[in-house]
């Protein structure tokens, strides 16, 4: 059976994986989904060993069957190669009576690159036959980490260009001049005054415009995709890593082929977890999939209530790739939950847009609750997180990673069941909130709280971060949000 795509929101549609990937969002404003999912399932009782390279073979092959094996092999090897601080790619480490999966180790230590190293590579293979040098604008919002993966991973990628907007003030010194100080001819990067709920609702938008597709196409010969997880190329290379944790608990003795594990997962936009849920639906034996929020908890709100609803206070945290209020991926799990019920899912998303709020079913909800369990922390919670996971465990956290750490701390323990803690980011692109929650001097920029973490911990900053402070800024500027479309205008005529 051949595997296509649709709108969550219809199933008009029906592209294979290169064209879904290419178009990055449904006409409709949905995400594209595949009904054929979990009808390939991907052998687990030999994973332990396996590399991730071929781990990542056998699931994108049975995520993406439109992309032949050599492809897939060229894709793969391209993206977690010599970049990767760790051959394992995505290690596991046991940390206290807990693992805790090292997402980081890409070139912009934040587990989007684990997405973004790849994506690129399947987009390239995406190029229809009589496109001629039609070209692909990138086109992202971002909560911190998002933008410098994707711009890391296109700059200069043949036939692609790059634009991404981050919330003016909203992301840590090190985010911004990780974004700033880009290099490459093909990336454009601008500050929004707003948050990034504005600027992804924007960038949404942008990519409804049917008008302004157009002209792209005629005057710049360009049309526009996504490199958020909205896009499903973004969020399949994801899967690949719970599948990677698994072979490793094989490989410790911590499972046998079969035997369930339970995975917390600190999310904002719900692609991360997500994942998670299409890892079980490939026949990964995941018991429970733990989502962490921060104090924007509407994550959190609507586990436990089946309400959801964005009209709330927006918080800037310390865990600011977190702070999001609208949570894109959910339509999709919300998709699949409902047994595909486009019509359901077209008429929440209405609610949300409109009234700012939705209700699902209480059926819906039961049974989403089964599979996904739901915590928070709050600011002093994560520090408290970040100060007891070192005291007691000698093993540094950030705070993305110190909200899953809270949640899991307070979780009942089931017996023979390994829980696996998701660790989304390097705590050296945090080192002042860091250095704070660990009593350490936290006065002077960033850097030098990089350097009075790694002496106080013996630990070493990635030397790209800790080689931001000498890198020169080549992106200042700042649009409104109802400037965004013209910026995105400009950018696509360089």
């Amino acid at each position: 059976m051949v595997t296509t795509f649709h709108s969550t929101r219809s199933t008009t549609d029906s592209l294979t994986s290169k064209q879904a990937i290419r178009q990055g969002l449904a006409a409709d404003g949905g995400l594209f989904v595949s009904d054929q999912l979990g009808e390939t399932k991907v052998r687990i009782d030999d994973l332990a060993g396996m590399a991730y390279q071929d781990i990542a073979a056998r699931v994108l092959g049975a995520l993406l069957p439109d992309f032949t094996d050599g492809e897939l092999a060229d894709c793969i090897g391209a993206a977690y190669g010599d970049q990767w601080a760790d051959p394992a790619i995505t290690p596991l480490r046991q940390v206290g009576d807990d693992w805790v999966l090292e997402l980081f180790h890409g070139p912009t230590s934040a587990f989007k690159d684990v997405a973004l190293q790849i994506l690129p590579r399947f987009m390239a293979r995406t190029t229809p036959e009589g496109a001629g040098d039609e070209r692909v604008m990138i086109l992202t919002a971002t909560s911190g980490d998002t933008g410098k993966a994707a711009l890391a991973g296109f700059a200069d990628a043949p036939g692609t260009a790059i634009t991404v907007f981050y919330p003016k003030g909203k992301v840590s010194q090190v985010q911004e001049l990780q974004m700033t100080t880009q290099t490459g001819a093909n990336v454009h990067v601008a500050a929004v005054d707003g948050n990034f709920d504005d600027a992804q609702s924007a960038v949404k938008a942008i990519f409804g415009d049917e008008r302004l597709a157009g002209e792209l196409a005629e005057r710049a010969h360009t049309r526009l995709s996504s490199a958020n997880s909205i896009n499903v190329g973004r969020l399949v290379p994801q899967v690949v890593y719970y599948f990677a944790a698994y072979a490793r608990l094989m490989e410790q003795g911590a499972v046998q082929a079969g035997d369930e594990v339970e995975f917390v997962v600190p999310t904002g936009n719900f692609g991360d977890v997500l994942a998670g849920y299409y890892a079980k639906e490939l026949g990964l034996p995941v018991k429970h999939l733990v989502v962490a929020s921060d104090r924007n908890n509407v994550l959190f709100d609507f586990l436990t209530t089946g309400t959801y609803n964005r009209q709330r206070p927006f918080y800037q945290t310390i865990s600011p790739s977190m702070d999001i209020l609208v949570s894109s991926n959910l339509e999709r799990m919300l998709y699949y939950m409902s047994e595909g019920d486009a019509r359901l899912i077209a008429m929440l998303m209405s609610d949300l847009k409109q009234w700012g709020a939705f209700e699902v079913p209480e059926t819906l909800l039961a049974k989403i609750r089964r599979l996904f369990g739901c915590g928070w922390a709050d600011e002093e919670q994560v520090r408290e997180a970040i100060h007891d996971c070192w005291e007691k465990n000698g093993y540094v956290i950030d705070p993305h990673t110190a909200c899953a750490w809270f949640v899991a701390q307070l979780m009942p323990r089931e017996e023979g069941v390994p829980r696996v803690v998701l660790s989304t980011a390097s705590p050296y692109k945090f080192p002042r909130t860091v250095c704070e929650s660990l009593g350490l001097d936290a006065s002077g920029t960033d850097f030098d709280c990089m350097d009075t973490l790694a002496k106080a911990t013996g630990t070493e900053p990635p030397a790209a971060l800790r080689g931001l402070e000498t890198a020169a800024v080549r992106f200042d500027d700042e649009v409104a949000v109802d400037a965004m479309t013209d910026y995105v205008r400009r950018a696509c005529q360089d």
